[in-house]
């Protein structure tokens, strides 16, 4: 298998999938480890062009990121699961809600949006990191990630974040900029049949808390909650977000509209 990934809890419980955000691992939904295999066998992977998992040359695209989830399940042989993503794992999430909804039993998408950022932005992005590198995007990360209270109470956590973003390969993190770049779910997200939680952190400066609303306004049913926290809210909340998760895939305890 092309992706690197690790399994934790139960075997024969449901499987949730979990799927990590642009310049992270699978390694970022450590605070959620514990929680999550108490009732999940947990799926965690790098997204491609990141971690351990292969580094294909050129642009991606959001379709061939979501296809990788699908050739995972496959080679696992696992028919269907819970999913949930954060940012650029938000928008893979929407696009098997979107397209692949029969192996989706409960979709989570946090800090994310239908369409983040813009075109121009991220091919200025991707640009940049291939000519320079990854040290320039890991130098501003930790203000788009976390609050400043966090960055302060918690540095050790956001140095390992931010080395991890350095360390990054250029070509994985820019082929995944490409995707983003063309990434536009906005028209489409209205024909996601899946049970859908909606998570957004009421500091995120890179996908707000009105991003989350337009996604839970045209998925049908969906539910929304708003956390105490900057963009990787599962860090920085990580008891809230462990809770809103296993309340929405247990469908038990309140969920805000």
């Amino acid at each position: 298998m092309d992706l690197n990934y690790t399994m934790t809890g139960p075997e024969g419980a449901p499987v949730l999938v979990l799927s990590n955000s642009l310049g992270t691992t699978l390694d970022m939904w450590a605070p959620q480890v514990d929680a999550l295999s108490k009732h999940y066998r947990v799926l965690r992977y790098d997204t491609r062009g990141h971690g351990g998992s292969f580094v294909p040359l050129g642009a991606y695209t959001l379709d061939e990121l979501g296809r990788d989830v699908i050739a995972l399940l496959d080679a696992l042989q696992i028919e269907r699961a819970h999913f949930c993503g954060i940012s650029m794992g938000g928008l893979t999430g929407q696009w098997l809600g979107r397209y692949a909804s029969e192996r989706i039993d409960r979709l989570i998408v946090a800090n994310t949006a239908a369409r983040v950022g813009t075109l121009e932005g991220w091919r200025e992005r991707a640009a940049l990191v291939r000519a320079h590198g990854m040290a320039d995007v890991a130098a501003g990360a930790a203000g788009r990630w976390f609050t400043a209270d966090f960055v302060a109470r918690e540095p050790g956590i956001v140095q390992r974040l931010t080395d991890g973003l350095r360390a990054t390969s250029a070509q994985g993190y820019a082929g995944c900029c490409d995707a983003l770049a063309l990434a536009d779910l906005r028209g489409e997200i209205d024909r996601i049949a899946v049970p859908t939680l909606v998570v957004a952190g009421r500091c995120d400066p890179v996908t707000t808390v009105d991003d989350a609303r337009f996604i839970a306004e045209r998925v049908a049913g969906a539910h929304r909650v708003t956390l105490e926290a900057s963009h990787l809210s599962n860090i920085e909340a990580a008891d809230a977000f462990n809770a809103a998760v296993l309340a929405f895939l247990s469908e038990t305890g309140p969920v805000q509209r």
